[in-house]
């Protein structure tokens, strides 16, 4: 992985952990229609509380394939990552990721019936930064007769995995 692949990366989970709110979706079900979901980081790892009974969670036996988009709060970054969702039941990970918020979802707490613990097992992500004056320094560029293109899709764009 280059430098600059590994910085975009970094910056990914700093701001995934500043502004966890993603749009996910399944690739091929429910028109790929994607929902507001907030991810919950452990250990590298992508975990989200559903409802059994929402469509996302059904649709798992169709295809698992899911992609999430992410626009970081300062919207300097976005993502479009790609992966695999699991039905989980792993009791140590709802314990460990329980929190007020989430238990307001859920009349039953972490014993209610329609609670999903759902794994985002990722395989990659492509990550752009918005970098501020980019648009200033590719008229430039562009003026000296260069595309800048390749130039700014280097510095600002990675294919990574997670």
């Amino acid at each position: 992985m280059s430098e600059a692949e590994q910085e975009l990366r970094e910056e990914f989970w700093d701001k995934l952990d500043d502004s966890p709110f993603v749009m996910l979706g399944l690739q091929g079900v429910d028109d790929a229609m994607t929902r507001p979901m907030t991810a919950q980081v452990d250990d590298g790892q992508i975990w989200f509380f559903a409802a059994r009974s929402e469509d996302l969670v059904k649709g798992l036996g169709q295809n698992p394939k899911a992609i999430a988009t992410y626009a970081s709060k300062d919207h300097k970054l976005f993502a479009s990552i790609h992966g695999t969702l699991q039905l989980s039941n792993d009791r140590q990970v709802i314990e460990r990721l329980w929190n007020p918020i989430i238990a307001s979802w859920y009349k039953d707490g972490k014993d209610d019936p329609d609670l999903a613990l759902l794994r985002f097992d990722t395989t990659s992500a492509d990550i752009w930064r918005a970098s501020a004056g980019s648009t200033l320094k590719a008229a430039v560029i562009k003026m000296l007769g260069r595309d800048p293109g390749k130039q700014q899709q280097d510095e600002n764009r990675a294919e990574v995995v997670l």
